[in-house]
């Protein structure tokens, strides 16, 4: 069994069909898996939709994750203890707490940012 946080970049590619989520299908569909979208993500989603920088119908969006059966991964003091920790490779926010939230857990964060491998082995890049 496996514990994936997917990145905000990999949800949406996986509710556009996009081919670069191609390679991680098969670890999705694997009985006992267990697949994270983060309260942190759906923050980024919301707020990249009021801004006009992104153009979606969120309510879509929630319920394809929800149809597929992934799950949501609220914020917790650990989870930011361990962002204020985070050396600062990288500089936007929102990854930053998916990657202490994948670390602290621990799971695998799935990613389409190749700068957050420097931080763990648990992130991989697709």
């Amino acid at each position: 069994m496996m514990y994936l946080l997917l990145d905000t970049n990999v949800v949406l590619w996986l509710a556009e069909d996009n081919p670069r989520a191609d390679q991680i299908k098969p670890m999705l569909l694997t009985p006992g898996n267990k697949i994270f979208i983060s309260i942190v993500s759906w923050w980024e989603i919301a707020i990249k939709i009021r801004s006009g920088k992104l153009n979606l119908n969120f309510e879509e969006l929630y319920a394809y994750a929800q149809k597929h059966g992934f799950t949501e991964l609220p914020l917790t003091g650990d989870y930011l203890k361990a962002y204020s920790e985070l050396p600062n490779i990288h500089k936007d926010p929102f990854d930053h707490m998916l990657l202490a939230q994948a670390v602290t857990f621990p799971m695998r964060l799935i990613t389409g940012d190749s700068l957050l491998a420097d931080y763990s082995s648990l992130v991989m890049v697709i």
